[in-house]
């Protein structure tokens, strides 16, 4: 889709409640006539750290909830090696809040039209850290197009007041199972590191 989407100026919501509310009547983008659940979020919402990632999958689309399914698992694994509480310590939100067809990357007008929900969490979450995990994310919150390779492990200061760390995505270290120094699993873990000592610090 190449035309853009002309939207009315996003309502000022006084709760999340009330933007998932919203999230979830939303048909803004074509991605509405396809979903099983709108996936709006997991986790603390009082939480010093948020991941946001770029949408839900098959397992995510089904369930409700981000980050279910072989990805998930991983997930779940990393966390719990760098002994941070998924449920306690972690907001778990997507840059698009409906599953794309195929799983194929979200187009720019489907992320324009589900930014208004994005930036409603971040302004009444108000994390401390944020964990982009994946391109998509990390265009959409850091406007870059650097390859996450080159710039994950790096905390960038961002326009909603929090520090920001490019991550790889679970699906990628999935297809890439090696732990040996230097690959994306090794260096996930260092980052998963850096991101419990920056959380040991807040606190």
């Amino acid at each position: 889709m190449s035309e853009q989407l002309h939207l009315a100026p996003p309502p000022i919501w006084q709760s999340l409640e009330a933007v998932e509310s919203s999230a979830r009547a939303c048909r803004d983008c074509q991605l509405c006539q396809s979903r099983s659940n709108v996936v709006f979020s997991a986790g603390n919402a009082k939480a010093k750290l948020m991941i946001i990632a770029e949408a839900p999958g098959r397992n995510e689309d089904e369930a409700g909830v981000p980050f279910v399914g072989r990805a998930g698992k991983l997930f779940d694994k990393i966390l719990e090696a760098g002994r941070i509480d998924r449920e306690k310590e972690i907001y778990l939100c997507n840059v698009v809040k409906c599953r794309p067809p195929n799983n194929r990357p979200p187009a720019k007008t489907e992320i324009q039209a589900c930014r208004k929900y994005l930036e409603a969490q971040l302004e009444l979450v108000r994390p401390a850290l944020i964990l982009v995990a994946g391109a998509t994310a990390v265009e959409a919150i850091l406007d870059v197009k650097d390859p996450i390779s080159r710039i994950r492990g790096t905390w960038f200061d961002c326009q909603f007041g929090a520090k920001v760390m490019p991550v790889f995505h679970p699906t990628y270290l999935l297809r890439n199972d090696s732990k040996e120094i230097g690959s994306p699993k090794w260096l996930m873990w260092q980052d998963i590191q850096e991101v419990r000592k920056q959380l040991d610090l807040l606190n």
